[in-house]
């Protein structure tokens, strides 16, 4: 009999689960709804994933990024197991195809957005499917506390009516109480079971520095600590500005962000994740799905909007467990520039009726009509046309978000997908009879085979065209010829920002958008806004437990390694730096030394007093690194 561990070997290649997975495991095959905290990196995806492997019928996974369901349902095929998403930007037709095969066929994941579930043609399917689990992960959407709310999942819970006896499992890495009280009533669990991983990485140090000269700083983090980096700015600009200040400082960036084709971002990211380029300036775009478990160093040149946010994005440092930082630079005018921006994206009433005006306007969709219907978007021509200012619009567009009436999305990819929609004889047929067609239907059947017949099948045009030494154009020519032939199903690759409109489109100046709602969602978000100020700006409590506090780990242990730990070190023991600055001076005069080395020689009782002792000494310019990061006595 197959047992969660053998999965685990067999599919993932690990020989054993870090806790709490084996518990929530456990939980899951005792048909318990589960509430699973874990913090980035902490692998959530296995919790849910191991267990549908062992169940007999389908997975329901319910996320809320295209991107992380698209990375997810790669790797999960790559590994040999059956998984598909539902999406918006998909055809019609590629939908109905891939709901039938989640019935009829072998599928073992359906990965879908919350907003999928309302539709008809889902909630027709599903009552077919023999659905073994529910996994919803980002479960933090489901609650008006969390710091990404997203309405349709407050629909989850109607999933109940027609799989009654269906454990759920919710997934989310950072979650206060108020949320995680909020998605265990929203999801209706019919028990109270929750594993929560501790909040505290004890290979992680919190580093704030304020300085005036940012730039200087982070050029001194990136001297000191050896390998790979992520470096968060907030615009677009600002990535392409930073890389290049990087590179000129013999320092190998590159830059991410959603403005960027798909194939830009998976090369950078590739670059990136083999180490051909140290560092990655980015947005807060990058990061989700990234498992990259050497990340050194990642540094937040501008304040984050949320305690959440940061937490998960300083999460992606040190997952291998070794030695980390994350590090916050400011001054205090980021202060004011964060303030401002929290400012700007809480629109008035008057500015989310407008915008969402135009938009019908600009998609010419009549009242009552396009739910779940989704369109390629330019932002800069939609403020060209109406006249609008991208500053106000964009904030508008995530608060239509918040508020359930649209879905937008910045980075969406699909690639070129293709279906025959002629069977096996009918297709031979049509061959004999349109023989100059030959030729592309057989490379097409060769490179891809049956699955052409069964569901919508990702292709490369290039691939085909350097089959039949054509051009790509030819290629796209001769799929589209077939298309309107009917022979098959062509859909080119398409990578245009998309705005789904949820639910049909209404009269603008009904929209249902409570006023007491509005204002009190506008109140949280300042107050998570004051919660990061206070974080950074504060300099008496250790950060690492004012984080656990954050989220409800109350907690008296002081972790030793954030800036604010050290400097009470300092103070605390002026003999012991003294100490080890002498062994290290002696040590170097001797010989150069790597880190390790020099730790080794001294075998230091207070380590990361020792770290820091070697920090200061770099920073004073009495030690320096070489190319290859070995320590240098001045």
């Amino acid at each position: 009999m197959s047992t969660p561990a053998n999965i685990l070997k067999q599919y993932w290649g690990y020989s054993q689960f870090r806790p709490p997975q084996d518990k929530v495991i456990d939980a899951v095959l005792n048909k318990q709804d589960v509430l699973t905290i874990l913090p980035t990196g902490g692998g959530k995806s296995i919790c849910f994933q191991v267990p549908a492997m062992m169940l007999e019928g389908i997975c329901l996974v319910i996320t809320p990024l295209i991107a992380l369901m698209q990375d997810q349902v790669k790797q999960l095929k790559q590994r040999g197991i059956a998984a598909v998403a539902v999406h918006a930007g998909m055809h019609h037709r590629e939908i109905d195809i891939t709901l039938d095969n989640c019935i009829y066929g072998q599928q073992k994941f359906l990965y879908l957005a919350p907003e999928r579930l309302q539709t008809e043609l889902f909630k027709e399917r599903v009552k077919k499917m023999k659905v073994c689990l529910v996994a919803i992960d980002e479960a933090h959407c489901i609650s008006q506390w969390g710091y990404d709310f997203r309405p349709p999942y407050l629909q989850i819970a109607e999933l109940r009516d027609v799989l009654p006896n269906i454990p759920f499992i919710a997934l989310t890495a950072s979650a206060t109480k108020q949320v995680k009280d909020d998605i265990i009533q929203k999801l209706k669990f019919k028990q109270e079971v929750t594993f929560q991983k501790s909040f505290a990485r004890d290979n992680l140090s919190l580093v704030i520095r304020k300085s005036e000269l940012k730039e200087k700083k982070l050029l001194e983090i990136l001297r000191k600590v050896p390998g790979s980096a992520i470096i968060y700015v907030r615009s677009r600009k600002a990535t392409v500005v930073l890389a290049t200040f990087l590179k000129k400082n013999s320092i190998s960036a590159t830059f991410y962000h959603a403005g960027l084709t798909h194939a830009e971002r998976t090369m950078r990211q590739e670059e990136w994740i083999s180490n051909q380029c140290r560092v990655m300036v980015a947005t807060n775009a990058f990061g989700m799905g990234i498992d990259k478990a050497d990340v050194r160093v990642v540094v937040h040149m501008d304040l984050p909007e949320t305690l959440e946010a940061y937490y998960q994005e300083a999460g992606r440092a040190g997952r291998d467990g070794k030695r980390s930082y994350a590090a916050i630079l400011y001054h205090d005018t980021d202060i004011d520039s964060l303030k401002l921006k929290v400012e700007h994206a809480q629109p008035d009433i008057p500015v989310l009726k407008n915008t969402y005006q135009a938009l019908a306007n600009f998609f010419h969709i009549a009242l009552g009509s396009s739910q779940g219907e989704s369109f390629d978007f330019d932002l800069e021509v939609f403020c060209k046309r109406f006249n609008l200012k991208s500053m106000e619009v964009y904030p508008a567009l995530k608060k239509l978000e918040e508020f359930g009436l649209i879905e937008f999305n910045e980075s969406f990819y699909r690639p070129s997908v293709l279906h025959f929609t002629f069977d096996n004889k009918k297709l031979y047929e049509f061959q004999v009879a349109h023989a100059r067609f030959d030729p592309i239907i057989k490379a097409l059947l060769r490179l891809y085979g049956g699955e052409l017949y069964t569901e919508f099948t990702s292709i490369s045009e290039t691939q085909v065209a350097q089959m039949l030494r054509l051009s790509v154009g030819v290629v796209r020519l001769e799929l589209e010829q077939l298309h309107n032939l009917q022979v098959l199903v062509y859909e080119p690759v398409n990578d245009s920002p998309k705005i789904t409109f949820v639910t049909a489109r209404q009269d603008a100046d009904k929209l249902p958008i409570d006023r007491n709602e509005f204002a009190r969602r506008r109140n949280l978000h300042l107050e998570k806004m004051s919660a990061i100020i206070n974080y950074t700006t504060q300099s008496h409590r250790c950060r690492m437990q004012l984080i656990q506090e954050y989220f409800d780990e109350i907690t008296d242990v002081n972790c030793g390694r954030c800036d604010v730990c050290i400097d009470k070190h300092k103070k605390e023991n002026t003999a012991l730096f003294k100490d080890y600055e002498q062994q290290i001076n002696y040590l170097l005069k001797q010989k150069p030394m790597t880190v390790d080395e020099l730790e080794l020689a001294v075998d230091p009782s207070e380590k990361e007093v020792f770290i820091e002792v070697i920090r200061e000494m770099v920073d004073s310019g009495e030690l320096y690194y070489d190319e290859v990061w070995v320590l240098h006595k001045k």
